[in-house]
């Protein structure tokens, strides 16, 4: 299927890595030119010949280093590439921690990086998408913020509220032409999320792929597709919604994640 996004620009906060570098591939094999963000140029340079190699010499990769978890970092990136067509606000932190040992500060980074990165990008890009007549933001939320995880309840928090504020932003692009979403992952086998994984196996004494089945049957039992997905597939949902075929959503969570939520 042509997503119909050659000419399109997009930036994908978050892309050397994970989630993010997945959305960056889909986008860019598919035409579009894609600002590849990460906080240090050396890792957004490789993650760029990586790609290159992967897609070929063709594909559009711009380098767009910046620390996005701050609004200096914010004003950085804003300042370089001041117009695109597609926000992608992946950017985003876990670390699961006990309710009683979550002291302020972890709060409010948590708050920063998750939630406060994609409303300082989508607060500059947003007006000028309305001008122009087309848009698409999409904030990359997860299952957690529809049910809060009792291991990192600051993390569902945060995910929580991107899914407001993108709903909220929708609210505002009234016949604009202008699409915000939110999507939802579930558990995905991340480089991030497999090295925790890997050191919890580590720690109990068992293989990976026991600790991992033991995940889905004690930490989520609601999973349908009882696996960890691979990032190209929530990357795959994330460019549909992406695309001008998907005019017709918006303001919506859209769900990508194996069946763990268990409502309608």
């Amino acid at each position: 299927m042509d997503l119909q996004l050659r000419g399109k620009r997009a930036l994908v906060s978050g892309s050397t890595a994970g989630i993010g570098r997945a959305i960056a591939a889909i986008l860019a094999a598919e035409g579009a030119e894609v600002l590849i963000n990460g906080r240090s140029r050396e890792r957004v340079d490789a993650t760029i010949s990586a790609l290159r190699a992967e897609l070929g010499a063709q594909a559009r990769l711009l380098a767009a280093p910046a620390d996005l978890g701050s609004a200096e970092g914010c004003a950085k990136l804003l300042a370089a590439h001041p117009d695109l067509d597609i926000l992608v606000n992946n950017l985003g932190i876990f670390e699961p921690k006990a309710f009683e040992a979550i002291p302020d500060a972890d709060w409010m980074r948590m708050f920063e990086v998750n939630v406060m990165s994609g409303v300082r990008l989508s607060r500059h890009y947003l007006p000028r998408m309305k001008t122009a007549g087309w848009g698409r933001i999409v904030f990359i939320s997860s299952e957690s913020g529809l049910c809060p995880p009792a291991e990192m309840v600051h993390y569902g928090m945060s995910k929580t509220a991107q899914i407001a504020v993108a709903r909220g932003m929708a609210e505002t692009t009234t016949a604009s032409g202008v699409t915000v979403n939110s999507v939802l992952p579930g558990p995905t086998g991340t480089e991030g999320v497999g090295e925790f994984f890997t050191r919890l196996a580590e720690q109990a004494g068992v293989s990976r792929e026991d600790f991992v089945e033991r995940f889905f049957r004690e930490a989520r039992p609601t999973s349908i597709n009882r696996r960890l997905a691979d990032p190209v597939e929530v990357a795959a949902v994330v460019a549909f919604v992406c695309s001008p075929l998907a005019s017709a959503i918006n303001g919506a969570a859209v769900r990508a994640e194996g069946g763990v939520v268990r409502c309608i």
